[in-house]
C-alpha cells in the first residue's frame, strides 16, 4: 500500500470514528432537570393537529405519551451551552412541529410556554412539555 493511500485510508477511519463518536455524545450531555411531554385528554373541539397517522420514528415522545396510562413520555435533559439540542431530538421539536402543522392549535399556558391541541381518532388531546 503507498503511503498517501495509507494516509487517506487512516484520515477517513478517524472522520468514522470521530462522526460514530458524536453520535453517541447527545445522550451523555443531558443535565438539569428533566422534561416530558405529557397530554391529557380535553373538552376542546377547535383547531387541532392531526396526530391520527403519525410516525413514532418521527415523534417518538408524543406517541409514548398516548400510549402511556399516565400520559407522559420519558424524560429529556437540555445540555450545557446548547450543544445537545444541535444534534439530537428533544419534545420541544415535536411540540414546534405539531405547532407548525397548525398555527390555530397552540394555545399558551399559565407560564407562558406553548402547549398544542392534538386530535387522534376524534378525541382531543392537549400536548405539553413540562419539567
Amino acid at each position: 500500500m503507498r503511503q498517501i493511500t495509507r494516509r487517506v485510508a487512516a484520515v477517513l477511519g478517524l472522520l468514522v470514528v470521530s462522526l460514530l463518536a458524536l453520535g453517541a455524545v447527545p445522550s451523555a450531555l443531558g443535565t438539569g432537570e428533566s422534561y416530558a411531554l405529557v397530554v391529557a385528554e380535553t373538552e376542546a373541539s377547535g383547531p387541532a393537529a392531526n396526530a391520527t397517522d403519525l410516525s413514532p420514528r418521527r415523534y417518538p415522545y408524543l406517541t409514548e405519551a398516548l400510549a402511556a396510562p399516565d400520559g407522559r413520555s420519558s424524560g429529556y435533559q437540555r445540555g450545557r451551552f446548547g450543544l445537545k439540542e444541535s444534534f439530537d431530538h428533544s419534545p420541544f421539536d415535536e411540540v414546534s412541529a405539531l405547532a407548525a402543522q397548525n398555527r390555530e392549535a397552540v394555545v399558551r399556558t399559565a407560564n407562558g410556554d406553548r402547549a398544542v391541541h392534538v386530535r387522534v381518532d376524534g378525541e382531543y388531546y392537549r400536548a405539553e412539555v413540562r419539567r
